[in-house]
């Protein structure tokens, strides 16, 4: 059992080590900036959404309450 875990292993790590194409640091700012960007859009989009929402059931609130 010992022999097929230590064959896996060298395999994870060949293939990790040789099969692998791993993103440079410039392609990983890039794309860590893209979701960054589309982070904080999709974050106020919801900020806006909830902020609408809560006016128009105060209003609506209001209107019943009177």
């Amino acid at each position: 059992m010992s022999n097929k875990v230590r064959a896996y292993l060298d395999e994870i790590s060949d293939e990790l080590n040789h099969k692998v194409s791993w993103p440079t640091r410039s392609e990983l700012q890039s794309s860590a900036i893209v979701v960054l960007i589309a982070t904080l859009i999709i974050s106020f989009m919801i900020f806006a959404m909830d902020f609408s929402f809560s006016k128009i059931m105060g209003v609506f609130y209001n209107f019943f309450n009177q």
